[in-house]
């Protein structure tokens, strides 16, 4: 059963800009579906339509009758003085419709003994237990510790949290309502590592039908299987998770690159061909324009393939300095405290030259601010922390701050690295800034976009320990690349905090897990030290010191005559046979390439055409080159 169908969708926001340009694609019931696609390219604008909360231009878009859908990143207004309590209570609004019911009923049945009311009571009470009437409170209690709302935000009015904190309340009433479709838009932005996990269990237990927006890639890997990537508008299909999409999308630019270099082989012999052709037909040959016109309109049909794209990689590198010496960074019993809460005690850690650290833990427990610590920003309440004499630190806070943000991008690189207009430049397009876009005031970025200009800023920097806090939150998953292939050519350390386990599996040998105000010292990487965390060998704490397509039939060469008896009379019939083979396969090429525009949408049916089509052309050529050959013959006999 189909619970999604979308038909040749159309949106456009500007005159002439179409944001969804004839998507097309449907989720069947019980299907993970990832939704991929760069930042702008219509991903939020599509759930926002399936929602019916935006208006589409063309198409058709059916949900199944019933079901009923969900989207996280909807956050409904609510009467004033609605506390999170009250927020995570509406998810239960039908069961409390029952209850008044119910209650209604008792006191009718206390007037007297109608047997009418009392079968609706019986029938309403099963009703009312089947739905989970009598589980509220534990199911609501179970949400709540798995995404982390503890019981003193739930007390919080709903107006008074920040956005992340309202988007996982949201999710848990989302949770609790227990919808059909999850419509789930970057659902783990604002989620640590236990609550993602938590989520990544629902799921996976989740009967329901889930299509989401997220640029997390362990997340997609654990929970879709299916990949929907939307490109200029249109829909491209992945039968995989997203590391199948990764190593598929590749294989898939390098075979239409061959594909394109062949038909541009294919365009140049026909090209020679029509020439001499062309010339064959001043010098006489009357029949000879009509195939050179066909040739020309063939050539031309094929021109409209164009070179496949792909984005090309930033050309940065961090600034770096050299390091001398082996101690980098010693913090001796370290203790920060706020208030009552004590967000850790007594530390003792030593970190030395080339590590790469990944410090981790739930939000709220004290990363950031150990960061900042060691940045000279905050002052402990007792202990030390002692750089090495050589050590110059990069920092990549998680919420990014200009002093000037009413500055265009080049004027804050000119004004902060004292470099000239057109080096600022430079740097920016290494960093994907090009065009008009380097003169927009830096308050008009976007968070992603402000953290990618200040790591332009920073990669100017001489620095040997670099400090990053969330490096990759709010990327695109592009996004997210280009600052791996960056931190992937930096050679000092590293230390950063992270909840993106692709970046921390990939960059992290040693574990720093903040939890209870201690931290466990775990030397190897993310899955190391979950194998040894569930072998309960995790460390100590630091205080402690498919197959292919048919295709179609080679012609069989036709061989020379040496002598043809009867003049050229025979020959003539030779070359119209050969004209009529031509038009008969420039036919089946012309029906071919129609079906190729039907079968926009089926990638394996794609498959099958362009290895037809592959085969038809190259018959074709045979052919041509047959007829050119006869050709050639009878003009030399009639000559």
């Amino acid at each position: 059963m189909i619970d999604i169908s979308v038909s040749n969708l159309v949106k456009e926001f500007e005159v002439g800009h179409k944001i969804l340009d004839g998507l097309t694609f449907q989720v069947d019931t019980g299907e993970r579906v990832g939704l991929l696609g760069p930042n702008g390219c219509g991903k939020t604008t599509l759930l926002r339509i399936l929602t019916g909360v935006l208006d589409y231009d063309e198409g058709d878009v059916v949900i199944a009758p019933g079901k009923r859908m969900g989207l996280i990143s909807q956050i409904p207004v609510y009467p004033a003085g609605y506390t999170v309590e009250d927020v995570l209570a509406t998810a239960f609004a039908p069961l409390r419709k029952m209850e008044e019911e119910m209650a209604a009923l008792t006191e009718q049945m206390g007037e007297g003994s109608d047997p009418a009311l009392l079968s609706r009571y019986d029938r309403l009470t099963a009703a009312y237990e089947a739905a989970g009437g009598y589980e509220t409170d534990t199911r609501t209690n179970k949400v709540c510790n798995g995404l982390s709302i503890p019981q003193s935000m739930r007390e919080q009015l709903f107006d008074k949290l920040s956005g992340g904190e309202k988007t996982r309340v949201n999710l848990a009433r989302l949770i609790l309502e227990d919808t059909d479709i999850l419509l789930l838009d970057e659902p783990t932005n604002h989620l640590d590592l236990r609550a993602t996990e938590w989520l990544e269990e629902y799921l996976e237990k989740f009967k329901g039908t889930v299509l989401t927006v997220s640029h997390d890639r362990y997340f997609l890997d654990q929970v879709v299987d299916r990949i929907v990537e939307i490109q200029e508008g249109r829909a491209e299909f992945y039968e995989g998770n997203y590391s199948f999409y990764a190593v598929e999308k590749e294989r898939r630019y390098e075979e239409k690159l061959r594909q394109y270099e062949k038909e541009q082989a294919k365009i140049e012999q026909l090209e020679k061909a029509a020439a001499q052709m062309r010339i064959w037909a001043y010098s006489g040959m009357d029949k000879t324009f009509k195939r050179v016109k066909s040739m020309e309109k063939r050539i031309e049909r094929m021109r409209v393939t164009d070179r496949p794209k792909k984005e090309r990689k930033m050309e940065v590198r961090f600034g770096e300095r050299e390091f001398r010496g082996d101690e980098v960074l010693t913090i001796k019993g370290l203790t920060k405290s706020f208030g009552e809460r004590t967000l850790f005690a007594n530390l003792g850690l030593e970190v030395e030259g080339g590590e790469r650290i990944g410090l981790l833990g739930d939000n709220g427990s004290g990363k950031t601010t150990l960061l900042k610590l060691i940045l000279g920003e905050e002052e402990p309440d007792s202990g030390k922390i002692r750089m090495g004499p050589t050590v110059r630190t990069g920092y990549l806070p998680q919420h990014v701050h200009f002093d000037h943000p009413e500055r265009n991008l080049v004027d804050t690189l000119i004004y902060d690295q004292d470099c000239t207009a057109q080096t600022a430049r430079n740097r920016l397009a290494a960093f994907k800034f090009r065009g008009e876009d380097v003169f927009k005031p830096v308050s008009a970025l976007s968070g992603g976009e402000q953290s990618r200009l200040r790591l332009c800023m920073l990669m100017d920097e001489k620095i040997n320990l670099l400090i990053l806090d969330e490096p990759t939150n709010h990327l695109d998953i592009q996004s997210r690349e280009w600052i791996e292939e960056a931190v992937e050519e930096y050679e000092g350390n590293l230390l950063f905090v992270s909840h993106d386990r692709y970046f921390i599996e990939r960059f992290a040998s040693r574990i720093w897990m903040l939890e209870n105000g201690q931290i466990t010292d775990f030397r190897g990487g993310y899955q190391d030290y979950l194998a040894a965390k569930a072998r309960g060998a995790a460390g100590k704490s630091a205080s402690d010191a498919q197959a292919p397509a048919e295709k179609a039939p080679e012609p069989k060469e036709k061989k020379e005559k040496p002598k043809r008896p009867g003049g050229t009379k025979n020959l003539e019939k030779e070359v119209a046979a050969a004209e009529r083979a031509v038009g008969k396969a420039e036919e089946q090429m012309d029906q071919l390439e129609q079906q190729i525009q039907e079968a926009a949408a089926d990638y394996l049916k794609l498959q099958e055409l362009y290895e037809q089509r592959e085969a038809l052309e190259e018959e074709i050529l045979k052919l041509y080159g047959t007829w050119e050959t006869l050709s050639a013959q009878l003009e030399e006999a009639r000559g």
